[in-house]
């Protein structure tokens, strides 16, 4: 039976993500660091509506708020998916192949196991891409005292999308699906995009 990710400890789920066992992997790290990016953003929120200087980022911090809470479960809930969605990829080809049926069989659930196991990573990075869409707004009226968390929220976003993505685009390889690898696409440039600006307005509080 597979480990409950969200009943690990840090440090467990560390150990195992170091083992040689093929899960947790990439895959898993990916969800994992969605959680901690909406962890971040919720504290940089907590610490904008609770502040009276920063009165004029509350509605947006709490709908930014609204937005990330969710994914605390979502992400362990996807890192756990992630796993299973491999092991199933992995089954698949112990399958039998000794007649012409069992091959049809096989090759069918070897392709089914695979799409699936791209469409759990692009979850992943579809939510990541969504918060990190709304940071350059908080980076902009929440708390400049956190501003930094703003931008690490923003990077580990970025990073949970970016390896999401990687993870999708194996999965892709030697299958037919276009609007699978068109959705990558346009994921991976509004994380680019949507990094650049926070970024930026976190560059200008600095200096």
């Amino acid at each position: 039976m597979m480990e409950d990710y969200a009943r690990m400890t840090v440090k467990e789920f560390q150990t195992a993500l170091s083992s040689s066992s093929p899960t947790p992997g990439g895959g898993s790290a990916a969800a994992i660091t969605l959680g901690n990016a909406a962890a971040l953003t919720c504290m940089v929120c907590d610490l904008t509506i609770s502040k009276e200087k920063w009165k004029e980022g509350w509605e947006d911090a709490e709908k930014i708020q609204l937005l990330a809470i969710p994914l605390f479960h979502d992400s362990l809930e996807l890192a756990n998916k992630d796993a299973e969605s491999f092991e199933d990829v992995m089954k698949s080809w112990k399958l039998p192949k000794d007649s012409d049926e069992d091959k049809k069989i096989r090759s069918n659930e070897i392709e089914n196991a695979t799409i699936n196991a791209a469409l759990i990573p692009l979850e992943t990075a579809k939510k990541a891409s969504n918060l990190l869409e709304v940071l350059p707004i908080l980076a902009e009226k929440g708390n400049s005292n956190a501003i930094t968390d703003v931008a690490v929220a923003a990077l580990l976003a970025h990073a949970a999308s970016k390896g999401a993505l990687l993870n999708v685009r194996i999965n892709l390889l030697g299958l037919d699906k276009p609007e699978l690898s068109k959705s990558v696409g346009e994921i991976s440039n509004k994380i680019e995009s949507d990094l650049a600006k926070t970024l930026e307005i976190v560059d200008k509080k600095l200096n």
